[in-house]
């Protein structure tokens, strides 16, 4: 018999410290929703990051599509922006993924051992069905789906940074992306935050 979709939950957090930051090292984690920019000036149809943080001095850790949702770090330390989002240094994404359908074991191999895409093959991943999200806010505009077509939730763990790459990696094995929240970046999570609002999550000199 199967085992049920683990649910993961919100409060998910990592243990691990990225680095020793400097002693006025600012780290900032918000909850970027849908149709918001990473950066403070918004553009086009887009909203900025400056509808919803007024922060002097920082400056996004590894960017967000608009239309994806979800974990966007800002820090005011050069050295800690560069440890975040420099794929150097692995340190892992999670994400959830709302796709079309519903992925098999073999689809999961797939993206555990690595697809290749047109900019070439990804590193391996781990990836598994999950349970909707507990306590996932809804999001506006809503998805839509089709009626004669079911959709499922996977987590996708990467270490990579390339441009649309969850979503290019699960269209590569039959299953495009409905919505894709991030989760969690190396030991930072979503935990306690409401998509449009943000806590300081200053690390401590080590």
């Amino acid at each position: 018999m199967q085992n049920a979709p683990r649910r993961p939950r919100l409060s998910v957090r990592a243990s691990q410290s990225p680095q020793a930051p400097a002693a006025d090292a600012r780290l900032i984690c918000f909850n970027k929703p849908y149709g918001v920019i990473s950066q403070f000036t918004p553009e086009g149809r887009w909203r900025g990051l400056k509808d919803f943080i007024d922060i002097p001095g920082v400056y996004v850790a590894g960017r967000l599509d608009a239309d994806s949702e979800g974990l966007l770090l800002l820090t005011n330390d050069g050295k800690l922006q560069a440890r975040i989002s420099d794929p150097r240094f692995k340190m892992e994404k999670t994400y959830w993924v709302q796709v079309e359908g519903e992925p098999d074991e073999a689809a999961l191999a797939a993206l555990r051992q690595g697809v290749m895409l047109n900019d070439g093959i990804t590193l391996p991943a781990r990836a598994q069905r999950i349970s909707a999200p507990e306590g996932l806010w809804g999001r506006d505009p809503p998805v839509r789906v089709r009626q004669t077509i079911p959709t499922s939730w996977i987590e996708l763990v990467i270490r990579e940074g390339r441009n649309r790459q969850v979503r290019r990696m699960t269209a590569a094995v039959g299953h495009p992306t409905l919505r894709l929240i991030r989760a969690a970046i190396g030991p930072y999570s979503l935990q306690g935050l409401p998509p449009g609002t943000w806590r300081d999550d200053s690390p401590s000199v080590t």
